[in-house]
């Protein structure tokens, strides 16, 4: 992958970087397997009402006279004469999963306003346009984040939730034909205008480089309740988002062509589970492009060569759109995607049903130990800003812990918040907590990560956003006392005889696979086995990987602990139980440890000669180094400042 073209080359019959792995047709079984997908999906409430799918065309539409109202009013206030006034128009175009075509009930809408070059952005449409949305009665819940990576306007219309986008273009007049795939678009935009239009045409050339859209949009569907129900759907939590599972499954379906959902779903676990990250996923080749915009190029780009699990965006210009995932979060989503391929080689073989891959994951039972990150406000609308901050940052603290920690001690974020009914203006998230397998007791007896967790609290008070009332609070907590009212009824669970996370508790080696007639699956999986090979030659190997982050952890381990221990022995902080963190809870993290170097010019070349002191440096040094004592006063807590003290071989309670 990522090898370009020869001269004078044929013209390509396939779509994509390579060719398909395979081109066979579906079977009759493959036909019975996606009616039983349809009708799981069509069950779990995936698909809206015919209703509701008028409400969401008329919302548009109302949405789009409401932009050219403003446009005309925003020309006639700049002093422009009446045929200007008259000519002056805007456009509302959609992306994500609507203008993908999996959405489900009460999903939001992806929008994106382009407007002329005189209607800026933060005049006209963050405090004109939010100006005219207020004063109206179909919108509630109008929140502007004018300071966003992409800048963006949310509220509701109607009962419909909206994010909506700007994008500034050189044009005097937006003509009603526009055509924003057309990389001409671009010429003298701004960078926010560039991010925000980023997004619809990333969705439109998916849409493009797919060889059946129909089959796409099944198998996604698929894919995204999967993740969602094995809680690794979020691109906020180091995750992958909605965009993200769409460009794996795109690919997919590029090296699957003539295959039904069924069987694209199969695929995707079987190749997935095998690909060598930090390759990139690529739908096409990355194009330079004529306007100097910068692309994903690891070759050239320092922070490129860092990015975990690169999947990247097909529209000019180039850019990885998972660049939240960190080493933690990649291993959680390696091994749920070795549990989909085992359970889609047993469904295959007709020994269990699709219910059983869309099995829940059992978070609040996956782990002894939690950290819980309490929020307060005082009314709902600040308790909205909070929550949105304060998740945006929460992939920071799971970074700082297991760089105190020296790696040993393992995040697991939980994607969502939780409400307890009893508090007002009140959320909760959750992370799990085990240490790294393999880990002795010897190696670090105990890490105190007090001041990790302070300098997290500082760090997220310390905003502009922040308004009296606002709180947060951390703290440790076991598996017995997680609070009753995470679970569905506010009921616990029984804890099942055999765990789910058996499966995920060691590293296994590449799955033999073995699906249908055996002629077939040897050709087939010679044919996987061959492409991920040559996608794979650029980066070291994965035991070279491993070895040097064991010698890398334990030389930092060793050199650290006499001050590690010192400063554990906190009299304040001392709330150790005999128990666990047991080293067979989870598998190891995948180190991003370089080998030896690669052939130079080849794409991640320059991934691989990172120098092995970068292992955990995915943070800016400032958000590693934030000094407390230099931050405002925190906001008033209601409860006890918590104290927290982890250690690999006794563990405190929650500090009440």
């Amino acid at each position: 992958m990522g090898s370009s073209a020869m001269p004078k080359a044929p013209r390509r019959q396939y779509l994509g970087v390579t060719e398909p792995i395979s081109l066979t047709g579906p079977t009759e079984t493959d036909v019975i397997k996606t009616r039983e997908l349809e009708k799981y999906l069509t069950d779990a409430g995936l698909y809206e009402s015919q209703e509701e799918a008028v409400e969401r065309e008329e919302v548009l539409g109302r949405l789009d006279q409401i932009v050219k109202i403003w446009v005309k009013k925003v020309s006639k206030v700049k002093g422009f004469n009446d045929q200007v006034v008259h000519e002056a128009n805007a456009k509302i175009f959609t992306f994500g999963s609507y203008r993908l075509g999996v959405h489900g009930p009460g999903a939001d809408i992806d929008t994106l306003l382009v407007g002329p070059r005189h209607a800026t952005r933060e005049e006209d449409f963050f405090l004109e346009f939010y100006k005219m949305l207020s004063e109206m009665p179909e919108v509630s819940e109008l929140q502007p984040v004018p300071d966003a990576h992409v800048p963006v306007m949310k509220f509701k219309f109607n009962g419909f939730s909206i994010d909506l986008l700007y994008a500034r273009l050189s044009l005097w007049v937006i003509p009603e034909d526009l055509d924003i795939s057309q990389d001409s678009i671009l010429q003298n935009a701004d960078e926010q205008t560039v991010r925000s239009l980023n997004g619809c045409r990333v969705t439109d050339m998916i849409l493009r480089l797919v060889p059946n859209i129909q089959n796409f949009r099944t198998t996604l569907r698929g894919m995204r309740l999967w993740a969602k129900r094995r809680g690794v759907y979020s691109n906020v939590s180091g995750f992958l988002g909605g965009i993200n599972w769409a460009l794996l499954v795109a690919r997919i379906c590029q090296l699957y062509p003539h295959a039904l959902p069924s069987m694209l779903v199969s695929r995707f676990f079987r190749v997935y589970t095998q690909w060598r990250w930090p390759n990139p996923v690529m739908l096409c080749e990355i194009e330079e492009g004529t306007l100097g915009l910068p692309v994903w190029d690891p070759r050239r780009n320092y922070r490129d060569r860092l990015h975990q699990m690169p999947i990247i965006t097909p529209a000019y210009p180039c850019m990885n759109s998972s660049y939240n995932v960190s080493t933690s979060t990649l291993r959680i989503m390696t091994e749920e995607f070795q549990r989909g391929n085992e359970i889609c080689e047993e469904i295959e073989a007709n020994n269990t049903g699709w219910d059983t891959l869309f099995e829940p994951y059992p978070f609040f039972d996956a782990y002894k130990n939690y950290l819980e990150i309490d929020i307060a406000a005082k009314n709902e609308d600040d308790l909205r800003i909070w929550k949105g901050w304060v998740e945006s940052r929460l992939r920071t603290l799971t970074l700082k812990i297991e760089k105190t920690t020296f790696g040993m001690l393992v995040c697991h974020p939980h994607p969502g918040s939780f409400t307890d009914r009893a508090r007002q203006c009140h959320r909760c998230f959750f992370m799990g907590l085990s240490r790294k397998q393999g880990t002795q007791a010897h190696e670090a007896e105990q890490f105190n990560i007090t001041s990790t967790v302070e300098d997290f609290r500082g760090s997220v008070q310390y905003t502009p956003l922040w308004k009296p009332g606002m709180e947060i609070q951390v703290s440790h907590i076991r598996r017995r006392d997680v609070p009753l009212f995470v679970f569905p009824g506010g009921v616990r669970p029984p804890r099942p005889v055999k765990p789910e996370v058996k499966s995920n508790s060691r590293p296994r080696p590449t799955p033999a696979v073995n699906h249908g007639p055996p002629e077939k699956s040897t050709e087939e999986e010679t044919k996987v086995q061959r492409f991920l090979s040559a996608s794979a030659e650029t980066v070291p190997s994965a035991a070279s990987r491993e070895d040097l982050g064991k010698r890398k952890f334990v030389s930092d381990a060793t050199e650290a602990m006499p001050e590690a221990k010192r400063t554990a022995l906190v009299p304040s902080a001392d709330l150790e139980v005999n128990e666990e963190l047991l080293p067979n809870e989870i598998s190891p993290p995948v180190e991003n440890v370089p080998g030896p170097c690669p052939e130079e010019g080849k794409l991640g070349a320059s991934h691989a000669r990172i120098c092995q002191t970068a292992i955990l440096e995915e943070l800016e040094p400032s958000e590693l180094s934030s000094p407390f004592s230099d931050l405002p006063p925190a906001a008033p807590a209601s409860r006890t400042k918590p104290i927290i003290r982890l250690s690999l071989t006794t563990i405190g309670k929650k500090n009440q």
